[in-house]
């Protein structure tokens, strides 16, 4: 037996399908940003990781398998910190493209 399907929930999902939705090129131009962000994030995260890669700790709290699981993260945190900062401008560039991709 199939339950029928709540008639004040079919008309809250029409109207929202039909409620008024800001410009498809400003939601498009937010949400490159942020991707371009993201990727820029990403990609200094890789860099740092590489630039400890030969560093070893020691020490009384220095090491384990604890501290390689959190480094990465660490890795993430200064990424995404240095993505907001401004980053090396890489974020500017992928966004022009992503923009330069919608357009097409």
């Amino acid at each position: 037996m199939t339950a029928m399907p709540n008639i004040p929930d079919m008309k809250f999902a029409l109207d929202a399908a039909q409620a008024p939705r800001p410009p498809a090129h400003a939601m498009n131009a937010e949400r490159a940003k942020q991707t371009a962000q993201d990727f820029e994030a990403q990609f200094l995260s890789q860099m740092i990781g590489y630039m400890f890669e030969g560093i070893k700790t020691d020490g009384l709290f220095g090491g384990g398998n604890g501290e390689e699981m959190f480094r990465s993260m660490m890795f993430d945190e200064f990424g995404k910190t240095l993505a907001r900062a401004g980053g090396i401008g890489l974020a500017d560039a992928v966004q022009r493209e992503i923009l330069k991709a919608q357009e097409a």
